[in-house]
């Protein structure tokens, strides 16, 4: 179809899904960064304390990362005292990640600010509205059939 329309950008629904995005993002990122923690080192933080993942192949399909990424990740995390790495006892090349005391309560300061950060953005909406958007944006992502992006 040819279309001589000029392209309005703060039209676009994909101009405010991104707008929207950031900000919540740039929240969050925010008060992690306070915190000495990114959105890549919480997420593994989660996958880890929360979802009881302890193989770093598990961790990054979790998080949605590379292995290379995630392993570096892990390196930093393991040096900063909130997650140590050990070798299985099957095979000396696998390595279990478990949470140390110090990223255990990073989890817990971090998820309030999480909490706060998400509750701000329902204030915004009704309950009613709050489930038709995530109808709305499930309908969005399986309209895209592709893998979902990375962090």
């Amino acid at each position: 179809m040819d279309d001589d329309t000029p392209y309005r950008l703060h039209h676009s629904l994909g101009y405010h899904l991104s707008v929207a995005s950031r900000l919540q993002e740039r929240r969050l990122d925010e008060d992690l960064k306070r915190l000495g923690l990114t959105r890549i080192t919480w997420c593994i933080l989660l996958a880890v304390g929360n979802e009881g993942l302890t193989q770093p192949s598990e961790i990054a399909d979790f998080v949605g990362i590379d292995r290379t990424a995630t392993s570096r990740a892990l390196r930093r995390m393991e040096a900063d005292g909130l997650v140590e790495r050990a070798s299985g006892t099957e095979d000396r090349r696998t390595r279990r990640v478990a949470l140390k005391r110090k990223g255990r309560n990073l989890i817990g300061q971090a998820t309030i600010r999480a909490r706060d950060n998400a509750a701000q953005i329902e204030r915004a909406l009704t309950d009613a509205e709050q489930a038709e958007l995530k109808r709305l944006l499930g309908k969005l992502r399986k309209a895209g059939n592709g893998p979902l992006p990375t962090l």
